[in-house]
């Protein structure tokens, strides 16, 4: 399923790559062991005296919300994440003053035992089928993904290469991200729940998907219009991962990017997403809230 690719490399044939629908895995790299090693010490000193991996034998699901909530902030303010995440996309080739990124992303998958119904949040949610484009409508969009701890098969998220270019029936055409956005701003990020917060497949995929099985301090890029979903975690661990998304600026305003095979959001969502180099909002430096898509007569 992977490709490799030799860095530092050129941004733009990295891009090609992945909006040609290859999915990129890099191997150990020194700013994402650095990145790894950062995060488990900030959960590890937070959650103390419990192990992140074990902590639903010790605590309540709406504990563990609660906790995981405030690992997930203190994570994506953390001045040291972001200086290890800026030098790890430059040190592969990207310049800051041209990419964009969104949030830094802690995710949690606690353990949940067959049959066991425990209430759905966005800070634990296993996320269901679909496209980050059935959403977001930027096919210039890059998703990276890495374990903070060893992930396993049944601990980990599955990615359908063989759904690339298949178009599958969705809700993104009623998929109103500028009102889930005004209502998140208006009360709290999360308040929006992970159902909600993406459109869905209507059906089942017809074809398996394919586990990531990558080791801590590698990480996968891939296009944002690739099909995955969260695998259904009964490993007796909690799945604990970084996630973030990015774009290169020029090409979301020269519209490159993968192609569009079944998604009808109305919006373009670049507000998600701010410059590297500076933090300034994309949409801000783009002129724009939310932008209709272009639709070819």
């Amino acid at each position: 399923m992977y490709s490799s690719l030799a860095t530092p490399f050129d941004p733009h044939g990295f891009q090609s790559r992945v909006y040609a629908g290859d999915i990129l895995r890099f191997g150990r790299q020194p700013a994402m062991a650095a990145l790894v090693a950062f995060t488990r010490e900030l959960l590890e000193t937070r959650l103390h005296p419990h192990s992140p991996l074990e902590i639903h034998l010790h605590l309540s699901h709406a504990r563990q919300t609660q906790c995981f909530a405030q690992c997930q902030q203190e994570f994506a303010r953390s001045s040291e994440v972001q200086r290890l995440w800026r030098g790890l996309l430059e040190g592969l080739g990207f310049d800051a003053e041209h990419l964009a990124c969104d949030r830094l992303y802690l995710r949690f998958q606690p353990h949940q035992d067959a049959g066991q119904a425990l209430p759905r949040s966005r800070t634990t949610a296993t996320i269901a089928f679909h496209r980050d484009t059935w959403g977001s409508n930027l096919y210039s969009q890059t998703n990276w993904w890495a374990p903070i701890y060893p992930v396993s098969a049944e601990r980990t998220f599955a990615i359908y290469p063989d759904l690339w270019r298949q178009p599958l029936p969705n809700t993104s055409a009623d998929f109103d991200m500028q009102a889930i956005l005004q209502r998140s701003h208006s009360a709290g990020r999360n308040s929006v729940d992970a159902d909600e917060a993406i459109p869905h497949l209507l059906g089942q995929p017809a074809e398996e998907g394919v586990p990531v099985l990558i080791e801590p301090g590698e990480l996968i890029a891939f296009s944002g219009a690739h099909a995955h979903a969260g695998v259904g975690n009964s490993s007796g661990l909690t799945r604990i991962s970084f996630e973030t998304r990015t774009l290169l600026i020029q090409d979301l305003v020269d519209g490159l990017g993968a192609p569009n095979v079944d998604g009808y959001a109305p919006w373009m969502t670049p507000g998600l997403f701010r410059r590297m180099s500076d933090g300034k909002r994309l949409d801000d430096l783009l002129g724009c809230r939310f932008i209709e898509p272009y639709v070819a007569p």
